[in-house]
């Protein structure tokens, strides 16, 4: 008997359209001789609970709020349904990305140093960041997709960059910036797939280098040792730190041959061209097989056995 597998798609969240790009892909290219396959389209928080409840595993395609925090999760866990990637704990650990450092910088791993602005630039420390030095990143705290990321250069541009930060989020992350090269590796149920280089057009890897045709050019690396040990080490104390589970998108930068960590990404972008994809292709998994394991393996992690 077909697993009924509903593709969540769309959401609430400023990654709307990235989420719904990703989702087509994924129902395009799901194996249908092994799944029935249908999209369900989220365009309120009330629709996870009105529109899947007759569905066997919930592949979730969306992006930012309401999609990798955890919420989500939730409510399929307690709706009894099986669904992909990581649990509620870590999706919520991962995307916030003030508690995921302090973590990661108590577990040792090495990350930028950063400072948070809550709710109104008059809480902007301009003192702390002056000892940071610029340039920074300023960035909505759980946002992604690179939304509201700015590259400060001088004290006369924080502000406005908080300011449009906190359109999205009540919360703006002030991060030390790291001039290096960017990589991403995945992580299926713990083990460590071929790490992609990302080399974007621009100053760095913003929305138009991640999601328009020629924004970056990505392509699989082979670190060399004692880099590539210390990476994996990396990887693997960040995979348990914040307790991922089935699959995840693991971001770091290396500077000076010294790597440093950026984030955990526990629903990565999944179009055909994304890193994850990209990376799987390299060692022969098509984009359907890729997808079949993301399944099997999401299943492992909840418990559930499907022949």
């Amino acid at each position: 008997m077909k697993l009924k597998v509903g593709v969540l798609m769309g959401g609430i969240s400023s990654e709307r359209e990235i989420s719904l790009m990703s989702s087509r892909g994924m129902i395009k290219h799901l194996d249908k001789e092994k799944f029935d396959v249908v999209g369900i389209e989220i365009n309120e928080k009330n629709d996870v609970f009105t529109k899947c409840q007759d569905i066997d595993f919930a592949l979730i395609g969306l992006h930012g709020e309401f999609g990798e925090d955890g919420c989500v999760q939730s409510i399929l866990s307690a709706m009894n349904i099986p669904y992909s990637g990581c649990d509620p704990l870590a999706s919520s650990l991962a995307m916030d990305k003030d508690t995921s450092k302090k973590i990661m910088r108590y577990a040792g791993i090495r990350t930028a140093d950063w400072l948070i602005v809550k709710n109104c630039t008059e809480n902007i420390d301009y003192e702390s960041v002056e000892k940071m030095g610029y340039p920074v990143f300023v960035k909505p705290n759980s946002g992604g997709s690179s939304v509201a990321t700015t590259l400060v250069k001088s004290a006369t541009d924080l502000k406005g960059a908080v300011l449009d930060a906190l359109v999205y989020d009540h919360e703006v992350m002030i991060e030390s910036y790291i001039k290096g090269d960017e990589i991403s590796t995945p992580m299926i149920d713990g083990e460590i797939f071929p790490t992609m280089a990302i080399k974007p057009k621009g100053e760095f890897f913003d929305i138009k280098s991640k999601y328009e045709a020629g924004g970056a050019d990505e392509f699989v690396v082979e670190l060399t040792a004692p880099l590539k040990e210390e990476v994996h080490q990396m990887l693997n104390d960040t995979w348990r730190e914040l307790k991922l589970s089935a699959y995840a998108r693991i971001d770091m930068l290396i500077r000076d041959g010294v790597p440093y960590l950026l984030e955990a990404n526990t629903l990565p972008g999944m179009t055909p061209t994304s890193l994850l994809p990209q990376s799987l292709a390299s060692v022969g998994y098509s984009y359907t097989e890729l997808l079949t394991k993301m399944i099997e393996v999401s299943l492992k992690a909840r418990g559930v056995s499907h022949d």
